[in-house]
């Protein structure tokens, strides 16, 4: 994955600057409610807890709160750059816990390399934290750091660069055994690295079955062998072998499996020939692996491979572990991560690999197959299956071992870890993994815009589309140079006044559009207009969607894709839709919010089906409420009387799809009054496809959730149009306009998909 500096840097200077904030979770607005967050009503919890201080988990945020610690002694591959410029690290480490386990997280970096002082702040920051997560702390440090927490302090600590890449390489490696025929406590283990990372995964090894006796450390100095005095400190002594091997080379010979945690290149192909059978290759140094992916698959045929990159098969990945082991950690309240904690963590991966994947994960890495082999030994770090499995896991060993103070019902447990997470990153990573099989041609014309030429860069880097930008090529060239962009030879620029096609499209314009008015001069000021001009590419199969509207008005953007691109076979309206993305990620989609102004029972049921089809298509299985101010007749009048009618209408031409009305906002995306007020209703779980009874309901809604209920929208998906076009908000962003695009490549390849053959 391309990552350019600028891009990089307005990432994270973008205001606010950062990647964190800290945010409210009680009310805050009245007088009242100050008095019950400070004085005088915070005295009361206060007082709870100094009588029994178990109670600060009830009336605080400590049980979901983790510090990030580091001193920036041993940041990513930086190495040495101290606290301040290993913030940003921290933050994001911060971003993947709550992304992924949604725990809260303070970084906090220290200005010193004492280790004793590292220990000190630590402990002082007991009362604070559910937990501490230890992070880019340089070794031998980090031991004795790790050991000393772990020793003196009643709350989790874990530093995930050691223990991290151990237990997930530890479930790699258990299913790489098997798959090798080999069994773990005969295996010769020779490690590149002695490092935290090396020197705590031999030591998980040795927990999981494999012999000290059989492990061979190797460092910058060579192999650790009994005697050897240069570079060493008691966490290598314990791997110093008695053996002749003083090399790399020497130490792989006749070795079962490798594993890789030092630098780029070290090991050739001839390495890898002197190994055993089926030789086990975990490659983990990143960005670029010990030895080339491709080179060694070449150079034996027989081995098992992985690296710690996302682009080949079996990427250990350490957010496969620290986000759900804390998560597991902290709910039930744990007094500290143990070997038989961490051990659950490794088999939960290492199970959870051998299980079917479900076809939600095969699309969001765009394969047709994926099942447990030698391409196969660990999970996707994006398999949401990964919570459920790894945090019960560990919850469970924490009881059993008798360190959990809060024990939980582990069936209950899991439920509600499903019930945590919502569907938006899902489908958008599955939107975008659909466009990248086979890429389209997307017209973008407001091609000399910031934000279109930033985004038309995504879409290359990440191979969604193929951009084709109008305006005029000197304007965007000179621009995208400004914006150290680098799309010369990955973007088609057209220039709408000197295109070749022009005439072609002229002729073509004038027979759609010479019985509406239209003659063919004002044909020819009319194709003047970029989007106009986007749609005519669009019509005459020069391009396969148009995505517009930054930089003007929804309807100067809708209405030349209404003049020339045909309506759906078997629809008579086109109608438009957004995703709504609550900030607990639930995702909802609501429609007509862009078209139809005042549609009747007729076009509200044709909307209902079309909305439900689209979202099926997302993987999403559509629970469908058409929205009214009544519910189910409670008040009767012409209005709400057109909803009902809609209703039945739908349900009569899709008697399969899920759909109840008519009903009120809060009554459709409530389980709980539908299921104990109308339990009668077959709209069972609340709705996640809400259908406006106008144009004017709809647009206020959405709005006012974007704008002051914090809802993030994407769209509108516009619906019913033979051939993909998508309008954007004026004030949509760059990372809108990229979602909208992938849209349109995906509804542009079902589009191909379902033409006949002889037009293919």
């Amino acid at each position: 994955m391309l990552i350019r500096k600028e891009e990089a840097l307005e990432y994270h200077s973008s205001e606010p600057a950062g990647k964190v904030a800290v945010t409210p979770t009680k009310p805050c607005r009245t007088q009242r409610d100050l008095s019950l967050a400070y004085t005088p009503g915070v005295a009361v919890p206060c007082l709870e807890i100094e009588k029994n201080p178990s109670a600060v988990y009830k009336y605080t945020s400590k049980g979901n709160l983790v510090a990030v610690v580091s001193n920036g002694t041993a940041v990513l591959g930086l190495g040495n750059i101290g606290p301040a410029a290993g913030k940003p690290v921290m933050e994001g480490k911060g971003v993947l816990f709550k992304r992924f386990a949604d725990i809260d997280v303070f970084d906090i970096e220290l200005a010193t390399e004492d280790p004793k002082e590292v220990i000190r702040c630590c402990q002082l920051l007991e009362p604070t934290f559910g937990g501490i997560n230890l992070e880019d702390i340089k070794a031998p440090e980090c031991f004795e750091i790790e050991e000393e927490l772990k020793r003196t302090m009643n709350i989790p600590v874990f530093h995930d660069d050691q223990h991290g890449t151990a237990i997930i390489s530890g479930a790699a490696l258990s299913n790489a055994v098997e798959l090798a025929g080999k069994r773990l406590d005969e295996v010769k283990i020779v490690f590149s690295g002695a490092g935290a990372s090396a020197i705590s995964c031999a030591n998980h090894y040795i927990h999981m079955g494999a012999r000290l006796e059989n492990i061979l450390m190797v460092d910058t100095k060579g192999v650790i062998y009994d005697g050897r005095t240069v570079g060493m400190n008691q966490y290598k002594q314990k791997f110093a072998r008695k053996t002749d091997a003083r090399t790399l080379a020497e130490a792989m010979i006749g070795a079962d499996v490798f594993i890789g945690l030092s630098g780029a290149n070290c090991v050739l192909p001839e390495m890898l020939l002197s190994m055993a059978p089926d030789p086990i290759v975990f490659a983990l140094a990143n960005p670029d692996p010990e030895i080339d992916y491709d080179v060694a698959v070449a150079a034996r045929h027989d081995l098992i491979m992985a690296t710690g990159r996302s682009d080949f098969p079996n990427q250990v990945n350490n957010v496969l572990g620290f986000p759900f082991i804390f998560r597991g950690a902290l709910d039930v309240r744990a007094t500290g991560i143990n070997e038989e904690m961490k051990l659950a963590a490794t088999y939960a991966l290492a199970s959870l690999a051998r299980q079917d994947v479900p076809d939600s994960v095969r699309r969001a890495y765009g394969v047709e197959t994926m099942e447990f082999g030698r391409d196969y030994i660990i999970p996707k770090p994006f398999d949401s299956r990964v919570l459920t499995w790894v945090a019960p896991a560990v919850a469970r060993a924490a009881m059993e071992t008798g360190v959990a103070q809060h024990p939980v019902d582990l069936e209950a447990y899991r439920g509600a870890l499903e019930k945590r997470f919502g569907k938006a990153q899902e489908i958008m990573r599955n939107i975008i993994n659909k466009a990248q099989r086979n890429l389209k041609r997307i017209v973008l014309p407001e091609g000399q815009e910031d934000k279109i030429l930033r985004a038309a860069q995504i879409l290359v880097d990440e191979k969604i589309a193929h951009p084709i930008l109008l305006g005029a090529p000197d304007k965007i060239r000179a621009r995208a140079a400004e914006l150290h962009l680098h799309l010369d030879g990955n973007v088609d620029i057209v220039d709408p006044a000197s295109s070749p096609r022009l005439a072609a499209y002229l002729d073509q314009y004038l027979a759609l559009r010479q019985r509406k008015g239209v003659t063919h001069t004002e044909a020819r000021r009319l194709l003047a207009n970029p989007t106009r001009f986007g749609c005519m590419m669009l019509y005459m199969d020069d391009a396969d969607g148009l995505v517009a509207g930054v930089s003007q008005h929804f309807p100067d953007t809708i209405r030349p894709a209404l003049e020339v691109i045909p309506v759906k076979p078997g629809l008579r309206k086109v109608s438009g839709m957004y995703m709504l993305i609550n900030t607990k990620g639930q995702v909802y989609f609501l429609a007509d919010a862009t078209v139809n102004i005042e549609p009747s029972a007729e076009d509200l049921a044709e909307i209902a089906i079309t909305a439900a089809e689209t979202v099926r298509s997302f993987d999403v299985e559509p629970r469908v409420a058409m929205l009214s101010f009544s519910n189910f007749g409670s008040t009767r009048h012409p209005l709400s009387e057109k909803v009902r009618r809609a209703t039945e209408i739908a349900r009569k031409l899709s008697p399969m799809l899920m759909i109840d009305g008519e009903m009120q906002a809060d009554t459709a995306v409530s389980a709980e009054i539908l299921d104990t007020t109308y339990g009668f209703s077959t709209l069972k779980g609340g709705a996640n496809v809400l259908i406006c009874p106008n144009l004017e309901a709809g647009n206020v809604t959405y709005k006012l959730l974007n704008k002051i209920g914090g809802v993030e929208t994407i769209g509108p998906i516009l619906m019913g149009l033979s051939k993909p076009v998508h309008v954007l908000h004026r004030e949509g962003e760059v990372n809108d306009i990229v979602y909208v695009t992938a849209l349109a490549a995906v509804e542009a390849q079902a589009v191909a998909a379902s033409a006949p053959l002889a037009a293919r």
